[in-house]
């Protein structure tokens, strides 16, 4: 794995996918303040990547992140199958619970192959959440609070990323993301 080659995948991704289609209105923010870490992991086991997720939440309660608003983990070595990722959302989600971080923090999850529940696999609508590699962003829910407390509606925000990407079209969103 070249992590800086993933880091520059991932950075792409987020300022071509994520920014460029306004899929998180919020996203802009964090970047340009220098509000985001971007974590390439070299965890190849679910034990090695689960140590990580817990020292990015302690990372993020420290005063050496306190200025931020979210961790990337970008894991891709481990969980490159979508439904053992989603799996392992479960996981992330007990490990929030045990450290006693479930009311400070929430989990965005981007995989290569994210599908949502219920949906055709080649839908225009699952690439919302595809990414690059695997991903877990460990967001602050505090900066989440304010972010959506801000946006004249939050709720809208899926239907219309929908309808972005129906829109551009599945050519040109692939084009963007060989790009």
């Amino acid at each position: 794995m070249n992590a800086e080659r993933v880091r520059i995948q991932t950075l792409h991704w987020i300022e071509t996918i994520v920014i460029g289609l306004d899929l998180c209105p919020f996203a802009r923010r964090s970047i340009d303040a220098a509000r985001l870490r971007v974590e390439v992991s070299d965890a190849s086991t679910e034990d090695e990547l689960a140590k990580l997720f817990v020292a990015e939440i302690r990372h993020l309660e420290s005063s050496a992140g306190a200025n931020l608003d979210s961790t990337l983990i970008v894991h891709p070595l481990v969980f490159q199958d979508f439904i053992e990722f989603n799996d392992f959302l479960g996981v992330a989600e007990a490990l929030l619970e045990a450290e006693g971080f479930q009311e400070k923090f929430q989990i965005a999850s981007f995989h290569p192959d994210y599908r949502f529940e219920g949906a055709d696999p080649d839908a225009i609508g699952n690439f919302t959440n595809r990414s690059p590699h695997p991903m877990l962003h460990l967001l602050r829910e505090s900066s989440v609070s304010r972010a959506v407390d801000a946006h004249l509606d939050p709720e809208s925000i899926p239907t219309v990323n929908i309808t972005r990407l129906e829109a551009l079209g599945m050519p040109a969103l692939r084009r963007l993301l060989d790009s």
